[in-house]
């Protein structure tokens, strides 16, 4: 529809409200889809009329539609079934059940269960989520708000929750002009003429002379004015199902695609991603592009007349004009914005692209004009790699880039990105290649792949994941677009664009991939992973080199570029029209170059000009605030924010870059100005990085001796805490049972709980409460937990007559939505409910006895599960049957990790062997033993757990930590205990972030270690979390058994074999736990002076 029918649609609303028709007015609303009447949504959910509430959220979206859509209806539906039972009228709350609500079962079983087990209950407040269940009106209203926030945050009502302003009967008013102009074109208009009809044109019937046309009026009625169309701004919303990121629908690309203008060189064949097809007529009638413009289409009417007419009858401004509600948080001032100058880092060469690394927030990759790229830690201020510009293989090149390369041209990178996850590096060079190199996270870039991709320039390269599939994305100076796999396969190959292509732009809606590409003649191309063509021609405004970016959370679209003749332009797209949305104040009239924009925060813009950064808030077209960063930055200077936004990468004149920081940006960078760093550098190194100086002189590092090292290594010193108030420490309470050591040990996946088996086969749990103390909620040292049980005071306790404990081995896995947990002590699994701690069903008796149970990663009802006779039984809860049993190991089973990512389970087993799975055919693809010192048999408890790439994997044994890369089951990095940690280890867990490893040792020792290096960052002494007495008792005590928070990357739990349970984080004046240990930057094979790794192993030969 267009712009103006759509408007018309308003007016009649309007007119609608006005005369009273009342049921109109919603019917339409409803049937056109364009305003959602929250006033009268509200008063439908007050009064309980669930089938009109339905009927008419049905207008704007459908149950699933999206995630936001689905929680709408499902609280919904649940309010219906509540007070159903409410009234003990159990048939119609079974009906409710099976019609309304067992569609969600698909998305949540678990859920759909505990819902269906309240019709169990006398009165369904029994169930501890429903405790403070109100009356009905309450609980509406509460229900209403939530409603409320869904509705604002959903991208489907976006522009649709505001009605337009218009003037009092603004449709009568227009009818009003019509027949006034009509009267003025009559040949012998009347004083007052007789309007009898609108249906036909007005016309005065001929008179003796002429006369003065009199205005025509016709009567308004008497009505008083409707009432305000208003809403309020959500603030998101939590409910059952997980909390969704603010996606748009998935037709918001097949907006840009039907609304798009087709020029003649867009292929005929035009499909749009709701596979609507474009007819032939269609494409041949439309004869140039437009650009998109924000001003609502009119006819061009060739007279005057008419154009006079188009001035008299200008519309009010457009529904999409307005600006729609935000889920974001409103609130904000100019300190979020990094502003203050933290570091100048000198690179050596002019830099030409920068990129964050995605969860580690101070790496920071940079690429310069010489072809150099380097990885800089900014927390430590050092440059960890440099690689200058090479060919990896030149007979592997075509034979225009070998030539090319015979002249001697120059290289320059145009490109640095980092893939979603960490694990790679891309980047694209002035000349033919793309570079592609793994990062493990050792301080060191592997060479991955090398590609001869485009003739000419390759212009930009990204990562995206179409089918789940890792892709590189890629365009050039040769008009293509092309899509590569990790092997170096071409898999598509994009043809349209006329002129070279200067940017792409990867994203996702929903389930639709897609690809944004703009070239330098202004073009805007869209393409699907098909040879289908391009989907969408438009013109970018200054019809030269655009650059386009999505927001954080993927919802909003946002371009920058500059015209041939200097004019630059930021705008953000309405996806759904393919049409400009906002364009932004501030830039100067004329540019000597392209203008480079980032965003952040969901909340604010950046552009580089004049050797400044400019800021803008993205809801505001105005400029918000601007910095020269105390001087030096390149006219038009490169810039880039980390994920977080408290950090911002700028270049600099002087071939470098500056970083600057907010309040908690400088927090993150504190470890640049501790003296155990600095001890780290000779003085005049101090100094001169101090000062942005490289002391070289040189883009690459000068080589260090091994005498460097020496001494770099003798002024690091381990950080030991050996005392309570040396961190922060809590002791969870009522957790007295010394009989009963703690075995098994979890955080909640909200971080805000904390679940211990005991040998004893019982398990607690600690929940802490948000309060002024904790405002987050989430478990912290900094305050005493509550020990959580139920009101009906049940004990969550396996079962385990006939068990001899002293021979059990515990297993325990939770949920993802914390809903339920799964646990055995040498008996049958119990599965708990975690609100009623009521146990909801039991299996697997033995003989045997499971050892280890893991939930699969995409499906919450199969179970992998270790047994005490070395098998793995795969699971069914739902069915209560085993699918297959997998054999591949001697002794039981101690360990499963999952990988989705690699398709792969790997189990490990007390035979000290780990074995590979496909969790596709659950065939075995692979075995190996762990490497054990000499003369140790193959035996004893062995771990495993992956890191967050889902790629390496850590394996822990009484012998030793190590690091595989899972994907070949090749070792990479070996640690085993020594020097001051000798002691077995008991057991070894990732921080959430991966960077770090918590490792407990038999003699009470804890080791902190660097995730990447194995090297020992900090050690906590038994005496801290042990009394002396308890020390110097007859019984050995140590930490059994360690827990990672899941959000919080320095904090840990320890689970004691004295029964208690302790949580740990490090002094918030610290901050984090020790330092790094110096990098030997490859001498000594690996090893410091301290050993603090050993049998370090080299990484594996460079694929091409």
């Amino acid at each position: 529809m267009t712009s103006l029918s759509r408007e018309l649609v308003f007016l009649i609303l309007q007119f609608l409200e006005e005369e009273k028709f009342k049921e109109s007015v919603h019917k339409l609303e409803k049937e056109s889809g364009f305003f959602f009447n929250m006033k009268y949504f509200e008063e439908k959910v007050q009064a309980g009329e669930w089938e009109e509430v339905e009927k008419y959220l049905a207008g704007f979206t459908k149950v699933d539609d999206n995630r936001y859509s689905m929680k709408i209806f499902f609280e919904i539906r649940k309010q219906k079934y509540l007070e159903a039972l409410d009234r003990q009228d159990k048939a119609k709350a079974v009906e409710i059940l099976v019609g309304d609500l067992k569609v969600f079962s698909t998305f949540n079983e678990e859920l759909y269960k505990e819902i269906t087990q309240l019709l169990t209950l006398t009165n369904f407040r029994e169930n501890e989520q429903l405790s403070k269940y109100g009356d009905t009106k309450t609980a509406r209203g509460i229900m209403l708000l939530e409603l409320k926030k869904l509705i604002e945050a959903n991208p489907l009502f976006r522009d649709k929750l505001i009605f337009p302003t218009l003037k009092s009967s603004r449709l009568r008013t227009l009818i009003n002009q019509s027949l006034n102009w009509q009267h003025q074109l009559c040949k012998n208009p009347r004083p007052n003429p007789d309007i009898k009809t609108l249906f036909i044109d007005h016309s005065c019937s001929p008179s003796n002379g002429p006369l003065a046309p009199t205005p025509v009026n016709l009567p308004v009625a008497a009505v008083a004015k409707p009432a305000a169309y208003t809403t309020s701004l959500g603030m998101g919303a939590h409910g059952p199902f997980p909390p969704a990121a603010a996606t748009a629908n998935a037709n918001a690309l097949a907006g840009w695609m039907a609304n798009a203008s087709v020029s003649s060189s867009v292929q005929a064949a035009v499909v749009t991603a709701s596979t609507i097809p474009v007819p032939q007529n269609q494409v041949s009638i439309l004869k140039r592009p437009r650009t998109p413009s924000t001003t609502p289409g009119m006819v061009e009417y060739q007279s005057a007349d008419h154009e006079q007419l188009m001035k008299r009858l200008r519309p009010a401004p457009s529904v999409e004009e307005v600006s729609y509600p935000s889920a974001r948080q409103a609130s904000w001032s100019l300190d979020d914005l990094p502003r203050t100058v933290a570091m100048s880092l000198h690179q050596g060469s002019s830099v030409t692209s920068m990129d964050f690394h995605p969860s580690h927030q101070t790496l920071l990759l940079v690429g310069s004009n010489n072809g150099e790229i380097s990885l800089w830690e900014l927390g430590l201020r050092e440059r960890l790699v440099s690689k200058p510009f090479k060919i990896w293989d030149i007979s592997a090149c075509s034979l225009p880039f070998q030539a090319a390369m015979v002249k001697d041209t120059p290289i320059s990178v145009r490109r640095v990105t980092w893939s979603h996850d960490g694990s790679f590096v891309g980047v694209a060079f002035t000349k033919h290649l793309i570079h592609i190199y793994a990062y493990n996270g050792s301080n060191e870039l592997a060479q991955r792949m090398e590609i001869d991709a485009h003739i000419g320039a390759v212009n930009d390269l990204a990562f995206a994941h179409p089918n789940k599939q890792l892709c590189i994305v890629t365009c050039g100076d040769d008009k293509l677009i092309k899509v590569w796999d990790l092997t170096g396969r071409r898999l598509f190959n994009f043809e349209g664009h006329e002129a070279p292509v200067y940017s792409i732009c990867p994203h996702h809606k929903e389930n639709i991939q897609f690809i944004f590409s703009t070239a330098i003649d202004g073009k805007i191309k869209a393409w699907l992973y098909d040879n289908m063509g391009s989907r969408v021609d438009y013109d970018a405004p200054g019809h030269w080199c655009t650059t386009m970016l999505y927001s954080a959370d993927g919802t909003r679209l946002f371009s920058c570029g500059t015209s041939k003749d200097g004019e630059s332009f930021l705008v953000e797209w309405n996806e759904s029209e393919g049409a400009i949305k906002r364009t932004y104040n501030g830039f100067r009239k004329k540019s000597a170059g392209v203008v480079q924009f980032d965003t952040t925060q969901n909340r604010f813009l950046a552009a580089g000009e004049d050797g400044q950064i400019k800021f803008w808030d993205m809801d505001n077209i105005n400029l918000l605030t601007t910095i020269d960063a105390e001087g030096g930055l390149q006219g038009l200077p490169h810039l880039r924010f980390n994920k977080d936004g408290n950090l911002l990468a700028v270049s600099t004149a002087d071939n470098g870059f500056k970083i600057l920081a907010n309040a908690g940006g400088l927090r993150s960078l504190r470890t640049s100005e501790t003296p155990a760093f600095e001890a780290l550098r000779t003085p005049i190194e101090s100094a001169a990085n101090k000062n942005g100086v490289d002391p070289t002189g040189r883009s690459v590092e000068k080589p260090r001796t091994v005498e460097d090292v020496m001494d770099r290594t003798k002024s690091w010193q381990l950080s030991e805490i050996v005392d309570p108030v040396h961190c922060r420490l809590v002791t969870m309470p009522d957790n007295t049972d010394t009989s009963s050591k703690v075995v098994r040990l979890l955080y909640t996946n909200s971080g805000a709980g904390l679940l211990a088996l005991g040998s004893n086969g019982v398990q607690k749990l600690w929940k802490w409460s948000r309060n002024d103390q904790n405002p987050s909620g989430k478990a912290t040292a900094s305050v005493v937990p509550t020990h959580w049980q139920p009101n009906s005071g049940l004990l969550m306790t396996n079962d385990v007559s006939g068990v001899n404990l002293e021979e059990a081995v515990p297993c325990i896995a939770l949920s993802k939505n914390d809903s339920y947990v799964m646990s055995a002590c040498g008996g049958k699994i119990s599965l708990f409910n975690m609100m009623t701690f009521k146990v909801m069903t039991t299996f697997m008796p033995p003989p045997p006895a499971s050892t280890y149970l893991a939930f699969h990663p995409q499906d919450n009802n199969i179970i992998a599960i270790g047994m005490e006779d070395s098998t793995i039984h795969i699971y069914n809860v739902r069915v209560d049957e085993v699918k297959t049993k997998l054999k591949g190991h001697q002794k039981r089973i101690s360990g499963l990790a999952f990988s989705t990512n690699l398709g792969i389970l790997v189990s490990s087993g007390a035979d000290a062997h780990l074995c590979v799975w496909s969790i596709d055919s659950w065939e075995k693809r692979k075995a190996v033993p762990i490497q054990l010192p000499a003369g140790k048999a193959p035996v004893g408890e062995t771990r495993v757990q992956f890191h967050s790439d889902q790629l390496r994997l850590l394996v822990a044994h009484e012998t030793q930590l190590a690091i595989y890369d899972a994907s070949k089951m090749e070792r990479i990095r070996q640690w085993v205990p020594q020097d001051v940690l000798p002691a077995p280890i008991s057991y070894a867990a990732y921080s959430c972030n991966s960077q770090l490893i918590y490792a407990t040792f038999c003699d009470g020792n804890t080791g902190v270690f660097d995730a990447d290096s194995l090297k020992l960052r900090c050690r906590i002494a038994p005496s801290t979390y042990f009394t002396p007495a308890t020390l110097n008792g007859s019984q050995a005590v140590y930490p059994f058994v360690v827990a990672a928070h899941p959000l919080e990357p320095n904090q840990f739990a320890l689970g004691l074999t004295d029964g208690s349970v302790k949580v740990i984080e490090p002094n918030e004046s610290e901050g984090k736990w020790g330092t790094s240990p110096p990098m030997d930057n490859g001498l000594m094979n690996g090893r410091t002076a301290s050993s603090t790794t050993s049998n370090h192993t080299p990484d594996q030969g460079t694929q091409r």
